[in-house]
């Protein structure tokens, strides 16, 4: 028997009421459209999860808890946020000598990727390689400028693996190209499963679309606090769809492979949103 695939995809500070199979529509076009079309076509062919909620609201605690399957204040990492802090500390991260879903999977023949956020720790004490993942592409702290690809303390934080990597463009649509090429390896002939981690950044600050390059260097160069700076009710929803668009590529490249029917996709946000989000009915 054919063992299933795993794809967890993690929003990060997505509303609750932000997609459309929550019944929101983005009222600044007309007519209104719903920004999240792949994702709403998940909703409709599997399970819509109405109550089920994150144990934290904000972003290493949730992922502390996700990633090991404990209650995420056993450790010490998930007590300090934000983690950003805690470059080259070896307390603050998650131990490698956890036991992780994908370690458990990893030993059980499963292939294992993580690309987009990691967040729960930096080198050389903690990363994805170290708990369980046999591949890492994307960014280690909170945040990151979508452009630039630095944090919020302004360090350039994009890795391949072990190896910092100068990849130009918009940081959520590196995270779909990458997840896709990570699939194709996978194709009609594979026997091997696997389990995939898509952790976005979208659509956590700062608020930057993919045509938003020059908001992005005005951010940088005035020193602006890229939450409480730039961004509005249409930037939000485009970055949304972007998200919803790069869900689709990877969709899709299942469907190529022939994997899909035997995949399992679920899609999360790692806690509720802020400012520009629609988190009703919750605060």
């Amino acid at each position: 028997m054919q063992r299933p695939n795993f794809i967890f995809i993690l929003a990060d500070d997505l509303g609750y009421a932000d997609l459309g199979c929550f019944g929101s529509t983005a009222t600044f076009s007309k007519p209104p459209f719903a920004p999240s079309a792949n994702l709403d076509r998940l909703a409709r062919q599997g399970l819509l999860s109405t109550q089920s909620y994150s144990n934290s609201p904000v972003c290493s605690p949730t992922r502390f808890a996700l990633m090991t399957g404990n209650y995420q204040y056993r450790y010490r990492g998930a007590l300090d946020e934000p983690i950003a802090s805690a470059r080259g500390s070896s307390v603050l991260g998650l131990p490698q000598s956890v036991p992780t879903l994908p370690k458990m999977l990893r030993e059980s023949g499963y292939a294992t990727g993580l690309v987009g956020k990691w967040h729960l720790g930096f080198p050389p004490h903690f990363g994805p390689l170290q708990s369980g993942y046999d591949y890492f592409y994307g960014a280690t702290a909170g945040a990151v400028d979508y452009f630039s690809h630095k944090d919020s303390r302004g360090h350039h934080d994009l890795w391949e693996n072990n190896t910092e990597v100068f990849d130009e463009g918009y940081f959520t649509d590196l995270v779909s190209d990458r997840a896709v090429q990570w699939l194709e390896q996978f194709g009609p002939a594979s026997d091997k499963p696997f389990m995939l981690s898509l952790h976005y950044t979208a659509p956590h600050w700062p608020w930057l679309t993919r045509d938003d390059v020059n908001e992005s260097q005005r951010l940088e160069k005035t020193n602006a606090i890229a939450h409480l700076d730039g961004g509005n009710l249409q930037t939000y929803w485009r970055m949304i769809q972007q998200l919803d668009e790069g869900i689709g590529r990877v969709i899709h490249q299942l469907e190529i492979n022939g994997q899909l029917d035997n995949t399992l996709i679920i899609f999360t946000s790692d806690n509720g949103g802020e400012r520009f989000s629609n988190n009703w009915p919750f605060t």
